[in-house]
């Protein structure tokens, strides 16, 4: 399947409204890309050791007692986002929630009740396309028109939910990851991780193939980006035309991440803890937020939340180049540490903790569909 991304024009500004980009220092970390069994042993032997410590194996899953088992694993994206919609609409983008049928039907009947569920909501195409069971970016995809959106719901599998979200049309993005104890009055950001949408600049001579093998850092991502642009990889682009290369802000999908923890201010943190305040029995996660201007999110202000990541969210800074093994390793332990502190905390306030039949069996239905959806934009 090919990109729904055009080729830009010479008028697009990469990285607009972030923090400048640097690119000095290797392009990835030597680990950054390992395979999941390589990287995540040492944490998995951390998790155990937790879930001894406390005497308990899914305690994650009462971190945030208001969402679907905690937010830990196979959680509804939906039913958080509806949470938050009720609770701080002001900061949330809007989207509508569509179940397709078991037994698919007419895909363009289909098309036309989403549109028309889409108008009820005050909304409209373009759209972000996402499953409502899923992580790290897997079938997220920019609808612009009413093809894409038919395209999307076939491909999409049958039984499944999906959502359609309010695109917000600015290049920033952020990951701020919030933590805060059970009976304290107030919480502290943990992590901001800054994310950049990697980007070749045509000269009018070479392809868009040569461009990408020829940039430091996309050239050895080639398995994320020529599947994805395999329509236009010979096509010439024009000279300081700006190709964008990747849509979601999911590292594992191709967007670049970089540790903006220390450009956090005492104005920001108190704004996503007067956020995660409203949020009922919400104390540990991550905000995935958009935004025009970084300095309006440090003020404070200024930005929308695409998704609020529960007890199964990652301190995603790790991923810049710049991190260490041992460095990265020591920050999601910490990061463990909190998340079983914190539900330890809520059972002993009377919360009980998923069972292990309702982990499993949402840990094998999000296993089953995330291979199945549409490709990544």
């Amino acid at each position: 399947m090919t990109s729904a991304l055009p080729l830009s024009t010479p008028a697009v500004r990469p990285h607009q409204g972030m923090p400048p980009f640097d690119e000095s220092g290797p392009p990835t970390s030597f680990f950054e890309f390992w395979p999941m069994w390589a990287f995540y042993p040492p944490i998995v032997l951390y998790a155990a050791w937790q879930m001894l410590r406390y005497r308990g194996i899914l305690l994650p899953t009462v971190a945030n007692p208001s969402f679907p088992g905690g937010g830990f694993f196979g959680e509804s994206k939906a039913d958080i986002l509806a949470l938050a919609m009720q609770h701080v609409p002001d900061w949330v983008a809007p989207f509508v929630r569509i179940e397709r049928p078991v037994v698919p039907q007419d895909v363009a009947q289909e098309r036309d009740a989403a549109l028309a569920a889409l108008a009820a909501a005050g909304l409209a195409l373009p759209v972000v396309a996402k499953p409502d069971l899923g992580c790290r970016g897997a079938g997220v995809k920019l609808v612009r028109t009413t093809g894409d959106l038919q395209a999307y719901l076939a491909a999409f599998p049958p039984g499944a939910t999906l959502l359609l979200q309010r695109l917000v049309p600015f290049e920033g993005e952020a990951g701020v990851f919030y933590c805060r104890r059970p009976g304290q009055p107030r919480g502290r950001i943990v992590s901001i991780t800054l994310k950049y949408f990697p980007y070749v600049i045509g000269d009018g001579q070479r392809t868009l193939r040569e461009l990408i093998l020829a940039d430091p850092r996309a050239g050895r991502l080639t398995h994320l980006y020529f599947k994805r642009h395999t329509a236009r990889l010979d096509t010439v682009p024009a000279a300081g035309a700006a190709i964008r290369l990747a849509f979601a802000g999911s590292h594992s999908r191709g967007a670049i991440f970089r540790n903006g923890t220390h450009l956090m201010t005492p104005a920001m943190e108190a704004r996503f803890d007067d956020i995660a305040q409203r949020l009922p029995e919400f104390h540990f996660g991550r905000f995935d937020v958009r935004f025009e201007d970084f300095a309006e999110v440090q003020a404070g202000r200024g930005f929308t939340i695409v998704e609020v990541n529960g007890a199964g969210a990652e301190s995603t800074h790790i991923w810049d180049r710049r991190t260490g093994l041992l460095e990265a390793w020591r920050d999601l332990m910490r990061q463990y540490h909190w998340l079983f502190e914190i539900g330890a905390a809520n059972r002993a306030r009377g919360f009980a903790p998923m069972s292990l039949a309702e982990f499993l069996h949402g840990y094998r239905r999000e296993k089953f569909l995330t291979p199945r959806y549409p490709a990544t934009d």
